[in-house]
């Protein structure tokens, strides 16, 4: 038997798989679902690699059950899976859809009756397009939007649902859609970002107080994306470059909601955040998370670069450095997932950290009607071998949640690359278990 199992790392650990409604629901408009700003996107000509829509998905919205089935079979006890704003509130605010509350009422008490814990994220990047003609992130409403939004969930799903995130990601679907335009809405520049970003701070810590105001007990916490960020060299500008793109990356979020603020002195830009603020809005930035998220996938390396604006730091693509990538062309380097428990662990405000989302896609072939994709094994290992080495050396993390279940709609990549435990024929909607999944089954057996 093979002596790294899931006991190494204590009775209380928490071990999952994580998904998000957009990217494995379908049913876009069923049951008066509203259209959100991915919805939008995907329409766009030229966003999304070779013209994919999500239109259907996985169709976990018909599948949810056997999809669920399958999580039991791999002895996985924790689901983390995010609401459609837009199933619930179809126009983002006023009427509720009655439909959308059953259907999440339906996929909690399935978990339940399987003997699985539901992990419920609020908003996974799905935001109503009516809210986003308003201005989206960049309007002060959305803090009173999200906080309804927020209230109609805890008011109907939290006798069942203990476990909450309030949001996914901030850093990414702030950046990416408000400053690249690469994600929806697809808006750039930084008058966009700055409003965008102090707006999601004050609407993720508002959102928490009406989950703390409402469920008293319940376990609420927040996930964000993380890098472990290097040098090209050790020459000063590179050092300083790698400096700034970690405040970017890394703290830009976390650092205010922990009390620490913006990290103005590292990205003078940030100052213009400024001209957002309201009275109130230093102590209304703060909220004492039961638990953060964090979700690593790789390391950056990064050094100065003069050309580009507000943060003279360019990443040095993997692809150009020779090192083993996947699919996404991120690098394959296990201990950054090492390197970035060890960074957060540094903050004492934070009380324990669960890694949200970690995993990788590989190209994946079917042979003899199995998928043996020894790469994301290796990977998921590698990265726990990692994550209990930071353990032993006195790092709190106390779960670790697989992304992702099934292979899904992977955003402006579309259905390229796979992440999922189980691959998905996307024309048939057949689930075949990989390799990869089957480890993971046998890790998490009782031993």
């Amino acid at each position: 038997m093979d002596k790294f199992n899931k006991s190494l790392f204590g009775a209380d650990f928490k071990w999952g798989v994580s998904t998000a409604a957009f990217q494995i629901e379908g049913g876009h408009d069923a049951d008066g679902k509203g259209e959100s700003i991915w919805d939008a996107f995907t329409a766009k000509k030229g966003k999304v690699l070779n013209g994919h829509h999500a239109k259907t998905a996985c169709d976990f919205y018909n599948n949810y059950e056997a999809d669920i089935d399958l999580l039991k079979q791999l002895n996985i006890p924790n689901f983390r899976f995010s609401i459609s704003w837009t199933r619930i509130l179809p126009a983002g605010t006023g009427d509720v859809n009655q439909a959308g509350i059953a259907y999440y009422n339906r996929v909690i008490d399935y978990c339940i009756k399987q003997g699985i814990e539901p992990w419920v994220t609020i908003y996974h990047w799905d935001l109503p397009k009516i809210l986003e003609e308003r201005g989206g992130w960049t309007n002060r409403d959305i803090i009173e939007w999200f906080t309804n939004y927020t209230r109609i969930c805890a008011e109907h799903f939290g006798d069942r649902v203990k476990y909450w995130m309030v949001m996914n990601e901030p850093s990414v679907f702030s950046g990416a859609g408000y400053f690249f335009g690469i994600h929806a809405p697809g808006r750039t520049g930084i008058r966009n970002f700055l409003p965008a970003i102090h707006h999601i701070v004050l609407s993720m810590v508002a959102g928490a107080k009406k989950l703390r105001e409402l469920l008293p007990g319940a376990i609420i916490g927040s996930t964000f994306s993380c890098s472990h960020i290097e040098p090209y060299s050790d020459s000063s500008r590179n050092i300083a470059a790698a400096h700034r793109a970690d405040a970017l990356v890394n703290r830009l979020f976390i650092e205010p909601i922990l009390g620490l603020g913006y990290p103005i002195g590292d990205i003078p830009v940030l100052k213009g955040l400024e001209k957002f603020y309201k009275p109130g809005d230093e102590q209304n930035m703060v909220f004492d998370f039961d638990f953060i998220g964090l979700q690593n996938y790789t390391r950056e390396i990064v050094k100065y670069s003069f050309f580009t604006p507000y943060v003279n730091a360019s990443l040095v693509k993997a692809e150009k450095r020779g090192v083993e990538i996947t699919a996404m062309k991120w690098e394959v380097y296990p201990p950054a997932i090492y390197y970035i428990l060890k960074k957060f662990n540094a903050y004492p405000q934070i009380k324990k950290i669960i890694i949200t989302e970690n995993g990788a896609a590989f190209p994946d072939t079917i042979m003899d009607g199995a998928v043996n994709d020894q790469k994301r094994t290796e990977y998921i290992r590698d990265n726990l071998e990692q994550l209990l080495k930071a353990k032993q050396e006195g790092c709190r993390v106390d779960g670790y949640f697989v992304w992702t279940l099934t292979d899904n709609f992977e955003w402006a990549e579309g259905y390229h690359p796979r992440f999922g435990l189980i691959y998905v024929d996307f024309e048939t909607q057949k689930r075949i278990i990989k390799a990869s999944g089957h480890w993971y089954a046998n890790f998490l057996k009782d031993v």
